[in-house]
């Protein structure tokens, strides 16, 4: 960085994002509007908040808003290659965020216990709509499904 560049609160972070849809990504959005550098690991398919309208030149402009400055890289996680890359990514991250299904990154190999290991400094942020544990743990959920189950009556 020049002596010129304007620094930002969190120039010197590196994050390693795992998202998708609204929660992750808004996350790491912030973080990257802070100055973070954060690169976004998208599957070989593509985050499917890529579809969602209105598009601009072929990509939903909520995908596009909440991926601003962000670097990306395509791995399929499901494959060796790619998993070794992804703990290769996150060997030198700052923070790692995730919002998959609970288990899914430790099924991959990619959980808190396995990165810490390699990474004792890391920051391991796991966005779930239910928490990671409990009776609701496994369920899925988005901000309209917790507004019907929500009883305003209490």
């Amino acid at each position: 960085m020049s002596d010129n560049a304007a620094q930002t609160p969190l120039t010197e972070l590196r994050v390693v994002d795992f998202t998708h849809f609204i929660a992750g990504p808004f996350c790491t959005m912030i973080l990257a509007d802070f100055g973070a550098e954060v690169i976004k690991v998208e599957s070989p398919d593509g985050d499917g908040f890529r579809q969602y309208p209105p598009h601009r030149d072929g990509e939903g402009a909520p995908y596009l808003w909440t991926n601003r400055n962000k670097d990306s890289v395509t791995l399929d996680l499901k494959s060796k290659v790619g998993r070794d890359l992804a703990l290769r990514l996150m060997d030198k991250a700052d923070v790692v965020v995730e919002n998959f299904s609970t288990g899914v990154m430790q099924r991959l190999g990619l959980g808190y216990e396995t990165v810490k290991a390699r990474n004792p400094g890391v920051i391991y942020c796991s966005i779930s709509a239910y928490g990671r544990s409990g009776p609701h743990a496994d369920r899925i959920g988005f901000d309209p499904i917790a507004q019907a189950e929500a009883d305003s009556s209490r």
